[in-house]
């Protein structure tokens, strides 16, 4: 939601902030609401005074004996005219609400310019893209190559856009959860939490999902909406607090299922574990001072591209510009890694400084120690990475590693810098396995996977 104060104080520069999103001026039909509400609320104090005052002037004249007709249809009258006030009022407030529910954060003066995703801007780059002498593989071709994805399987189970993983795969999603989980738990300072998968209206609303993405949730049938990221209930702990100043920053963490419908998807990324209905993500959230805001968003930036640099993956960091950033953010990083199956970057994070938006929308405040009672909106910040092995997440995509290798003909995984550890060698198209002395038969992965999980959550 948005600061109806500086709204009123410049409602050119608030339809200047809308059109760099390509959204239509607003502050005009806004103020007209506004200025609906605060006249039937300003009518409706004089009511009530009036109202109050002939209470007395009654009172009075029944003590007199005198005749109080008059008076007490004056009393009926304005008892109905108020109930109208009422109702005026609160469809004024309905309406400017609905105006201001629906519109983008505001975006802030570093964000570029631009309409789509063209328009995007490196900040720095981490590694070069490797060269092969041969066509590299996609995820899927290797997952189902080594028999760890079975799309089929999935789409007899649920449909579309899901996977099954299997043996090695499932054993290393579970193992990058949890390595990134005590990443950022005990070196980045972080607070882990088990949060609910299934929430409610008001707390889709205070994240920004409702009203305007409800296409793109699943909804259960008794009203609760299964979360498609775990960023909804993290930010929502600060849902209607008023936190002191030494409460801030609150960090926390949590790895979780989310769930989307990929509503206006059809037909994009149909294959492989791109767009998926279902996936598992570690998500971060911040909650800190107005003044702290940006020094967190850097920060939170920083802790994720660690994880890409000790996986050893190449991945850039780019600002997303006006027509690509999200609506509830105001400032966006996407962090992009290298697939050389794709011969393309793909987003494998996205670290947004929402500023108080979300804050407004929950009524989460904190109280400055020399504030004198006055509370403020906290600002919000997120982070999200899949942790799963999906195209979305190179973090745990055999075909996101920084190397592929031909054994026999065949390209073969190499995952991040370790990955010459698991000598891989992928299924040729005759079915059979290469004939390097390097190839071992899939089902070793699991277990050298396994060993060098753990040897990375002990380091």
């Amino acid at each position: 939601m948005h600061d109806l104060r500086q709204l009123r104080a410049d409602p050119a520069a608030f339809d200047a902030a809308l059109a760099r999103r390509g959204a239509p001026a607003a502050a005009a039909g806004i103020l007209a609401h506004d200025e609906a509400r605060r006249a039937a609320q300003t009518a409706l104090q004089e009511k009530q005074a009036r109202r109050n005052a002939l209470s007395k002037d009654i009172g009075i004249a029944k003590r007199q004996g005198g005749d109080t007709a008059t008076l007490e249809a004056e009393a009926v009258r304005l008892r109905d005219d108020m109930a109208a006030l009422e109702a005026e009022a609160a469809a004024a407030e309905a309406a400017q609400n609905a105006v201001l529910e629906s519109l983008p954060n505001i975006l802030d003066a570093e964000v570029p310019d631009g309409r789509d995703e063209s328009a995007n801007v490196v900040q720095h780059q981490h590694g070069a893209p490797p060269e092969f002498p041969f066509q590299p593989k996609q995820h899927f071709e290797l997952g189902e190559a080594l028999g760890l994805m079975d799309f089929a399987t999935a789409a007899k189970l649920a449909g579309a856009r899901f996977t099954v993983l299997k043996g090695a795969l499932a054993r290393l999603e579970r193992a990058l959860g949890q390595w990134m989980l005590n990443l950022h738990t005990e070196a980045h300072g972080y607070t882990e939490s088990a949060v609910p998968l299934l929430v409610n209206d008001s707390t889709m609303y205070g994240t920004g999902q409702l009203p305007k993405f409800a296409e793109d949730l699943f909804r259960t049938s008794d009203g609760r909406w299964l979360i498609p990221t775990a960023e909804v209930p993290l930010t929502n702990f600060a849902a209607q607090e008023i936190f002191s100043e030494a409460d801030l920053p609150l960090r926390l963490t949590a790895l979780s299922p989310c769930f989307r419908s990929e509503a206006g998807s059809a037909g994009r990324d149909t294959r492989g574990m791109l767009r998926q209905h279902q996936f598992a993500k570690v998500e971060l959230v911040s909650i800190v001072k107005p003044e702290d805001s940006d020094a967190e968003h850097e920060r939170m930036t920083r802790c994720a591209e660690r994880v890409l640099t000790e996986l050893g993956l190449v991945w850039r960091r780019i600002i997303l510009c006006a027509g690509d950033t999200g609506f509830g953010a105001a400032r966006t990083y996407d962090l992009e890694v290298w697939l050389p199956g794709q011969g393309a970057w793909r987003e494998i994070s996205s670290c947004s400084n929402c500023r108080d938006f979300q804050a407004r929308r929950m009524g989460a405040r904190y109280r400055a120690k020399d504030a004198k009672g006055t509370s403020f909106f906290a600002y919000a910040e997120w982070f999200r990475r899949c942790c799963g092995p999906c195209a979305d997440c190179g973090a745990g995509n055999p075909s996101a590693g920084r190397w592929q290798y031909r054994h026999s003909g065949s390209a073969a995984p190499l995952y991040g810098r370790h990955c010459a550890d698991w000598g891989l060698s992928i299924f040729e198209p005759s079915g059979t396995l290469g004939d390097s002395e390097n190839a071992i038969k899939p089902q070793a992965f699991s277990s050298q996977a396994a060993r060098l999980v753990a040897r990375k959550m002990r380091s």
